[in-house]
């Protein structure tokens, strides 16, 4: 019975040494996304998962979660910050509640063009902002989605000058500067969890919102809006990020993969963006969607600028860190 016992116990040792070795080194990956998987956002995850399982040799794999299936994006946030989510693609707006000195780059009209949009989120300014969210939101950037600028989109009336603006009900993130932004500009923002919006719009609780043509064409929002405007106020950057503890956990090797990942994710997703905004847009277009440019939007800038953004010098760190910004961006 005893050497029984014991050639047994050998057979097993054996046959758990003949296991593969990725088997159990295999960890599996949880990204939630706020949006859906044909988006920019789920293009930026998509590379992401791509090169991640490549490089890792399957050590590492990555399962995405669309649509807001794991919450709204403030709630996937926390839950990377404590380590029950892995991590998330999420807007900026939704992320500077948890680091107020990252509301920079939701002032109105501060980035006007890719270029800034680019500028913002690499160097100096780039090694900035993952300082930041790291030290007040416990979260680690790997990349960035660049999803252009949030235009406007409405039911109720063609909207082509701040006039038009006047008793538009928007609904808008629970974000304090997008806020008072579109409430200085004159119209009536509504703070609106996201898987709340298209319902929202197609009952009427609210005429419209804002987002870039691509969100707006993988949302289907042509089937409840009727007219787009071409607004310049917002740049739309949404960030790759995983838990900061999770991120220390990993090995030096390991880190250097999730980096280079996300990297390439975001160049990756930079291409895709410049390309695919006008065919989104163009496809509102054909589903029936009213397409028109702003007449005066000098003006919005100006009232933005001068309005909005001495409100929140405070909360983003103080008028000299907008200041350095708008250096940096060579403005």
């Amino acid at each position: 019975m005893k050497r029984f016992t014991i050639f047994s116990l050998m057979m097993f040792l054996v046959a758990a040494l003949m296991l593969p070795v990725s088997a159990s080194a295999e960890k599996t990956l949880k990204i939630g996304l706020g949006d859906p998987i044909d988006s920019d956002q789920g293009v930026l995850a998509l590379r992401f998962k791509e090169i991640l399982e490549k490089t890792s040799g399957g050590k590492y794999k990555v399962d995405i979660f669309p649509a807001g299936q794991l919450g709204d994006e403030q709630k996937m946030v926390k839950d990377s910050r404590r380590g029950s989510l892995d991590g998330a693609v999420v807007a900026v707006n939704n992320i500077t509640p948890f680091s107020k000195s990252v509301g920079i780059l939701t002032l109105p009209y501060l980035m006007q063009s890719f270029d800034d949009a680019v500028k913002a989120t690499t160097g100096e300014l780039g090694d900035k902002w993952r300082a930041a969210l790291i030290k007040e939101a416990g979260v680690h950037v790997l990349g960035w989605a660049y999803s252009n600028f949030r235009v406007l989109t409405n039911s109720k009336k063609p909207v082509k000058n701040l006039a038009d603006l006047k008793g538009l009900t928007i609904r808008v993130p629970k974000n304090a500067i997008m806020i008072g932004t579109w409430q200085a500009l004159g119209a009536e923002p509504i703070p609106m969890a996201w898987p709340e919006t298209f319902t929202a719009l197609q009952q009427k609780v609210v005429d419209g919102q804002d987002n870039p043509h691509i969100t707006n064409y993988t949302m289907k929002f042509y089937e409840v809006q009727d007219y787009t405007s071409e607004v310049h106020y917002l740049f739309s950057l949404q960030p790759l990020v995983v838990g900061e503890k999770f991120f220390n956990s990993l090995s030096a090797e390991d880190q250097a993969m999730f980096t280079r990942a996300g990297i390439e994710a975001q160049q990756y997703n930079l291409l895709f963006s410049v390309t695919q905004s006008e065919t989104a847009k163009q496809n509102m277009i054909e589903k029936g969607v009213e397409y028109m440019e702003i007449e005066d939007e000098d003006q919005w800038s100006k009232l933005a600028m001068e309005k909005v953004w001495p409100d929140f010098y405070e909360s983003v760190g103080g008028k000299a860190e907008v200041d350095n910004v708008l250096k940096a961006l060579g403005r």
